[in-house]
């Protein structure tokens, strides 16, 4: 059986502003950008490399959602436990430079971790947190 992840999900409740991180700071690309009753659906991904995406989503358009659980989804994205993402680089110190110059806000520099990795971490502006780990080249 062959699978491979094509995209995963993080909400975002400001388009232009999630645009702005992964666009303009991380120099992903936009394949897709959707309106529908004032949200927006945005899907980015890393240039040359068409088969993985981040699908920007609206949580406020999940169907089914309670008042209650719309207001503790905003309450997890603002403290950054709701939604997360694994990225990886080469360069981990020039994306990190390139990022923190940008403005986001860093949970964590460059460090070595005792579990055989390097990484840092950020949170997009919708609070979801964003790690990047440094990989061989």
């Amino acid at each position: 059986m062959d699978i491979t992840i094509f995209s995963s999900f993080l909400p975002q409740d400001d388009p232009e502003a999630a645009l702005a991180f992964y666009r303009d700071k991380l120099g992903f690309e936009v394949r897709n950008d959707v309106g529908y009753n004032g949200m927006h659906w945005i899907t980015v991904g890393p240039v040359g490399q068409p088969g993985t995406s981040i699908v920007l989503y609206p949580p406020a358009a999940t169907p089914g959602l309670t008042d209650d659980e719309r207001r503790a989804i905003q309450e997890m994205m603002a403290k950054g436990t709701f939604g997360s993402v694994l990225l990886a680089t080469e360069d981990l110190d020039g994306t990190f430079e390139r990022l923190q110059a940008g403005d986001a806000e860093v949970i964590q520099e460059p460090t070595e971790q005792p579990y055989g990795v390097r990484d840092c971490a950020f949170r997009d502006p919708a609070g979801n947190m964003v790690r990047i780990q440094e990989v061989s080249k």
